[in-house]
Formats: structure tokens, sequence, C-alpha cells
């Protein structure tokens, strides 16, 4: 239930029409017992008539045309109430992926790198799906059947006390088999959506990944992992239904005995004269009445308890302690010449596993900067740092003298453009992903970033030119159009520092050509970084430092370092080599 009383809790700015929708439901339960009431006294008038002739036809009349009255406003009431309902559970649904959507923002990094992202999206849907359909069948159905049963029981109970407790007695057995078979629900749903997510999460990896999936003839072995894990959740889902409906069998089968019981009991007391034929058809359809609401118990608390089982991973989510603030410019102006510096820093994953120790380096305003070491080394890592992506476990960085951990995450990144390995492109037009990040950016300030990128040439003989679409991460370009696309909103931001993540490990020579030429315009006044792999993209470098094993094993200019022994030199010995046996395999040297 600590999920329902967050779900009451977030819908705060909602409460007003929720209050609005609970007074609908109380004059609409008043409503629906005022009818049966009403009748009584019409049959009772019948009575009067058929066994004495001291019937009142005008009163006849009168009730009847007071139950036409009652079932008017009930209908327009009940379609009022249902209206506000709907209204707040579509301003809830919105309100909530907001929320969530907010939350995801001032995150730390660390969780988006051990989730899958198609997981994060189904618990994000069927969390939101969960409580907004909570809210709308509490406002539509759950307080109306508790207010119905409470005004039956009352009602009973002014014409009869012993047939209202009955009634009333009726409600804590068949609530205490309900909430346990409901628990029990609950726990196997939780058990049914870590399974869900879980393919729901790889099916969103094989629809990105579809070309890899294809080429290595995979298709049927993905298929089945998603089918298997859903043979599971069907088993689930089987053992969960069957409790369900033994138990439902025995409240049910009790509510009918219960039910019967009562009905001979009114037959009998009106047979004996305690009650007269309108009481007795009074209390029969408030009998029938209350059969409503405990029907609907059932449904009731199993609506509780998936509201409260799925809204469970919505709810950690929106628990998790908030790394970054929620701002999209920065408080104050970035500094024109900046410097970083590490001092001392150490990182280690949660686990423990360390990741860079003691690292102590500055990186110094208009220098260019390439880091170099074996996979793993913690080069990424580092850059990482840098954007205040991660925090360090030790030590502290500087930002031309400002300590990174007073200094706010926008503020830090408005001095930093990025180049990346990987082709990060939203699947929208040239425009959007060249001028993204940057509101209002012109046409031509746009075209002018294209063209020192290399980019426009072929941007300009595209259908739509600006307007064309690029597909998911690009897919419609080739790789050195893509990077080129990178590059020019690099271009366009004109940040004081550039940071590259091998931008050109996975380019043909001539787009690696191209790639080059605008990355040397874009290196001009600026510090810049680069991760490299390949030697002879940094070949005109200021200075290359050697990561190894998470710490600074070497730092100089790329000449110095090739005639020191070391990592760098066994590298660049490792390359040279290679391409020695290329030249010779075609007999070039």
């Amino acid at each position: 239930m600590t999920n329902i009383l967050n779900i009451i809790r977030l819908a705060k700015p909602l409460h007003p029409w929720i209050v609005l929708a609970c007074i609908l439901i109380t004059v609409l339960a008043v409503l629906q017992q005022a009818t049966p009431v009403t009748l009584k006294f019409v049959v009772d008038e019948l009575s009067a008539q058929i066994t004495a002739g001291a019937g009142d036809y005008d009163r006849l009349v009168f009730f009847f045309l007071l139950i036409l009255g009652i079932n008017i406003a009930m209908v327009v009431v009940n379609t009022a109430g249902q209206r506000v309902g709907d209204h707040i559970a579509s301003r809830l649904g919105r309100f909530l992926t907001e929320l969530y959507y907010r939350k995801i923002f001032t995150l730390e990094q660390r969780h988006f790198d051990g989730e899958i992202s198609g997981k994060v999206i189904n618990q994000l849907n069927r969390g939101i799906g969960s409580i907004r359909d909570f809210i709308g069948q509490a406002t539509n159905w759950i307080i109306p059947g508790i207010l119905q049963a409470a005004f039956g029981i009352a009602v009973l109970s002014y014409f009869d006390w012993t047939i209202g407790l009955l009634a009333l007695s009726v409600f804590p057995v068949y609530i205490a088999i309900t909430r346990y078979s409901t628990k029990k629900w609950g726990e196997r749903q939780v058990k049914k959506n870590t399974h869900e997510d879980a393919a729901r999460g790889r099916i969103a990896e094989v629809i990105a990944n579809i070309k890899l999936v294809r080429t290595y003839n995979a298709q049927r072995q993905e298929w089945k992992r998603v089918s298997d894990t859903y043979r599971t959740i069907n088993t689930i889902y089987d053992r969960q239904s069957t409790q369900y409906h033994i138990l439902n069998f025995i409240r049910e089968f009790g509510l009918e005995i219960i039910f019967v019981a009562v009905l001979f009991i009114i037959f009998r007391k009106t047979y004996l004269g305690d009650l007269s034929l309108g009481e007795m058809v009074l209390v029969i359809q408030l009998l029938a009445q209350l059969r409503w609401p405990l029907y609907g118990m059932s449904f009731i608390l199993e609506q509780v308890q998936q509201a409260d089982a799925d809204s469970k991973a919505f709810f950690e989510v929106l628990n998790l302690p908030e790394r970054e603030d929620f701002q999209t410019s920065a408080a104050r102006p970035p500094v024109a010449e900046p410097e970083i510096s590490f001092d001392r820093v150490s990182f280690a994953y949660e686990d423990g596993s360390p990741v860079l120790t003691d690292v102590t380096i500055t990186f110094s305003n208009r220098e260019t900067v390439a880091l170099v070491g074996h996979s793993g080394a913690g080069k990424t890592t580092l850059i990482n740092l840098i954007l205040k992506l991660y925090e360090p476990t030790r030590g502290r960085l500087l930002l031309s003298g400002k300590s990174y951990a007073e200094a706010d995450h926008s503020w830090v990144r408005s001095h930093i453009a990025l180049v990346f390995q990987d082709n990060e492109l939203f699947s929208s037009t040239i425009r959007e992903n060249v001028g993204y990040g940057v509101p209002g950016a012109t046409d031509e300030q746009i075209i002018r970033a294209l063209e020192q990128a290399n980019a426009y040439e072929f941007v300009s003989k595209l259908k739509d030119g600006l307007d064309a679409q690029i597909g998911e991460r690009g897919v419609k370009l080739s790789g050195g159009q893509k990077q080129r696309i990178q590059i020019a909103r690099a271009i366009l931001h004109d940040k004081p520092i550039l940071i590259l993540d091998e931008a050109t490990s996975s380019l043909d020579s001539r787009s690696e050509h191209l790639v080059q030429d605008a990355l040397q315009k874009l290196f001009k006044n600026r510090l810049v970084i680069i991760i490299a792999h390949r030697f002879s993209t940094i070949q005109n470098v200021d200075r290359v430092v050697v990561i190894d094993n998470g710490t600074i094993a070497d730092a100089g200019s790329p000449q110095e370092l090739a005639r020191r022994k070391g990592l760098y030199a066994e590298l660049l010995h490792y390359q040279i080599e290679g391409n020695k046996k290329l030249l010779s395999q075609y007999e070039l040297r």
C-alpha cells in the first residue's frame, strides 16, 4: 500500500479535481439509495389500495415522477463524475510522464550505463499506465462502490438492524479472502514484470541491432529467447490465475449461501408481519445493490494490488538520489580560456572495481592532447569525469581554478563540445541534428557550420536539404557523413573545449581525410582532448598522455614518446609493423 499512498501524494496538483469527483460520487451514492426508498412508498401505496382501497393515486403519480427525476439526476451526475474521472486520469498521465522524464535528467550517468533503454521505457509505460488506471478506477468505481455499500448498510439497519448487521458481517470475511488473494496475485505480478522488462528490453536491443542479428542468422535464437521468457511469464500467470479462481469460488459460494439465508429472514419477517410489503421490496433491492460493491471488491483490491506492483519500479526510479539539477542553461558565462586540472583523482565503480587511481594532470588552454592506452585503461572514464557525468571517488577536479564539486553541471558542460566515436544523432532532420542544443540557430548559421565541416556539399544534394530525415542514429548517412554532421554541430556550438572520442576510427581513407580537414579548422584556439587508437591521427598534437591500468604511465610529445621505451612506443611499433606488412603484401615497398 506504500505505492498507493505515493500515488495519492503525487496527485496533489489534481486534488481539487479529485475533491470534485468525490462530491459527485457522494451525490450519486445518495441518489442510488433514494430510488429503492421511493419505490418502497410506491409498493406500500399499491398494497393499501389492493387490500383496503385506501390508496392515493395522486401520491402514487408523485412518487413515480420523483423516481423519474432521481434517475435523470443519477444519469447526469454519473456522466459528470466519469468525465471528471477521465480528466483526472489524462492529466495525471501527462503529469507523471513529465515528472519521470524530468527525474531521468537528474540521475547519475552510471544508472544508464547499467540499464537497458527498452526496460526503462517499459517500466515508465507500465508505471504510468497502472497509476493512471488506478486513479480512473478510483473515481469511477472504487469510491462509488465503497459509498454505495456504506449507505446501503445504513438504510438496511434503519429498517431492520438484524438484517443490516448480518449484511455488514459479510464484508470483513469477503475482504479478508480477497486481500489474501490479491496479495498473492501481486507477489507473482512483480515476478511477471521482471521477466517482461527483460523481454521488452531485449526486443528493443534486437531492433537497434537488427543488422547484426540478420548477419549472423540469429533471428530464431532471439525469437526463442523472448518466446522462452514469455513461456515463463505464462507459467507464472497460470499459477496466479488458478489460485485466484479457487479463492474466488470459495468467496462467491459462501456469499450466495449468506444471501439466500438473508432472503429467508426477510421473507419470514414479512410473513410474520414484522416488515410491510414495501419494506420487503426495499430491503431486497438494497441487498441486491450490496452485491455490486461486494462482487466489485475483488476487482477493487485487485486494482489496488496491481497498481502497487506495477508502479514499484516507477517509484524506485523516483526515489533514486538526484545527482544533477534539472537545468538547461549555465548560471554564469563560461571561462574564455579554460584549463582542466586533476588533483590525485581516483574513481571506482559501486562494486569497488578501480578504474582510475591517483591521476594528477593538467590540460592547458589551447593545447591539443591525445589520450592513448589499451582498451579498458580508463580513457573514457577520464572523459566522463571531465564532463561531470561521473563523480570522483577521491581527489578533485578543477576548471580554471573552480572545484568541480562546487560547480554546476550545466556550467561545466557549457565549456565543452563533443564529437563521439559512435554516431550520436537523432532520427530527425539535418537541421535539428546540427542545431541541437542551440535554440534559435538560423539556417545561415547551420549552413556555415556544415560548410566548415566539409558536409554541405552532400547535404545540398539531398532531396530535402536541411529538412532531410536521416533515420535512427543517422542510418541513411554514411559513416563519414555522420561524423561530419557531428563536427558541424560542434562548430556551431563554438565551445572553448573540444573532446573527440576517436572520431575517425571507423572511416575509410577519403572520409577520414575530409573529417580530419574539418577537425583541423575546429581545433583552432581551443583546448582539444582526443581519445586516440590510430596514431596517424595524433601526430600533430602538442602532448600525448599514456594511460595504463588507470594511472598516468607517461606523457610527452609524440616524437619524445616514440623514442622512449614504454607503452606508447610499443603500441606505435605494432601499428608500424602492421602497415609494413600491408605495404609489403602489395609490393609497395
